[in-house]
């Protein structure tokens, strides 16, 4: 026997409550997901002055805002690298550019290669009018670094000051290890 019309109405109501229910959720799913699609980008850092929190290796440094800074133009020796060893005069250079940025804020400029391949910032490094890239290969705690896209009077600059410490013996253009 068939059912009376008086059964189907509350099937229908409940039937109606739940895809209401139904598109609510797939609503709330939505904007959900598109709260994590657009979140704001992270603001550009400008060049000037800035204060390093931590010094996470020769080259590399951690600003007080959370921006890794690379140096633009040099490598140092790694220290910190996953699955790798400590290289020699690592420990040399990282400790050198502590005691460089250590005498107080920095001055970061820039050059036509903002970031890089790790979307770390490439920087020149400035404590007062004393550059960081280059003390580093005057010391000869780095090797110049050519492949970046930088200005070509800062790579005669570099190649220079590393010249000057493998003429001299330094760091890692020494007869003896560190």
């Amino acid at each position: 026997m068939p059912a009376s019309p008086t059964q189907w109405r509350p099937r229908r109501r409940l039937r109606r409550r739940a895809l209401v229910l139904l598109g609510l959720a797939v609503l709330a799913g939505l904007q959900a997901w598109r709260s994590c699609r657009t979140a704001p980008a992270p603001q550009p850092l400008a060049e000037g002055i800035h204060r390093v929190d931590r010094v996470v290796d020769g080259d590399t440094l951690l600003l007080a805002g959370g921006q890794r800074i690379r140096l633009i133009g040099v490598d140092t020796p790694e220290t910190v690298r996953p699955d790798h060893p400590v290289e020699p005069w690592g420990h040399e250079a990282a400790e050198f550019t502590r005691r460089f940025v250590a005498v107080g804020p920095v001055r970061l400029t820039f050059d036509r290669e903002r970031r890089d391949r790790f979307e770390r910032y490439l920087a020149y490094v400035w404590v007062g009018d004393r550059l960081l890239n280059e003390e580093l290969l005057r010391a000869g705690l780095a090797r110049w670094e050519p492949g970046y896209h930088y200005a070509q009077a800062m790579k005669t600059r570099f190649r220079r000051a590393q010249q000057e410490a493998q003429k001299a013996e330094r760091g890692l253009w020494s007869a003896t290890g560190p």
